[in-house]
């Protein structure tokens, strides 16, 4: 898998990069998108932190305000994990309160006491800006939900099966408390280690890009 990923690193690395602030309209309406960290390196260049899509259709612009803009951890797994290792670097005991879901109204209504709300718009906020000074990302078009998800799983899993690329010691994740995020070198716990880009897979991308 190694050759496979720094061939993936170094295509990945020839599109054009996006940094917080960005235009939605340069963003294709549907596809995948590669997150570059500020100082990881990988295969002679930046290593690649996170691949990820969307479900619903024509939803990448939105996934990736999600990310970048919208202050929700319960709407961004990946806000979610960079709380969590902000708060377990400083073994803050508010680490309890944000790993509670307050997607749902009943689960709004359930924890409404318990939760310091104040507490929770200052990590988002810390969250925000942690998010738009270090990350930066690319995309690519694909279309069809089946396609993205099959093409992001296998990404992901050629990425984390490399034996050559992995986090720089002080890199922000290795305060994660979630074990796959510390092992894998990536802002993910599903998706590793499973089916890899296939000869064909890899051809595919390659004229696609």
């Amino acid at each position: 898998m190694s050759e496979q990923c720094r061939i993936l690193h170094h295509y990945f690395n020839q599109l054009e990069k996006f940094s917080f602030p960005f235009e939605s309209q340069d963003i294709p309406q549907n596809g995948i998108y590669i997150l570059f960290e500020k100082g990881e390196h990988a295969h002679g260049t930046d290593r690649i932190v996170r691949v990820g899509t969307h479900t619903g259709e024509n939803q990448l612009r939105s996934r990736l305000r999600q990310h970048f803009l919208k202050e929700n951890k319960d709407r961004s797994i990946f806000r979610k994990n960079i709380g969590r290792a902000i708060l377990t670097k400083r073994d803050e005991p508010f680490l309890e309160q944000w790993e509670l879901d307050l997607t749902t109204r009943k689960a709004k209504e359930k924890h409404r006491s318990s939760i310091d709300i104040d507490k929770k718009k200052e990590i988002e906020k810390e969250v925000t800006q942690h998010i738009q000074n270090n990350f930066s990302f690319v995309v690519f078009q694909v279309e069809g939900k089946k396609r993205r998800l099959e093409i992001e799983q296998k990404l992901i899993s050629t990425i984390s099966l490399c034996n050559e690329c992995g986090p720089s010691e002080d890199w922000f994740g290795c305060y994660s408390p979630e074990k796959k995020i510390r092992e894998s070198g990536l802002w993910l716990v599903n998706g590793l280690y499973k089916e890899p880009m296939s000869e064909m897979d890899m051809e595919w991308l390659t004229e696609l890009l």
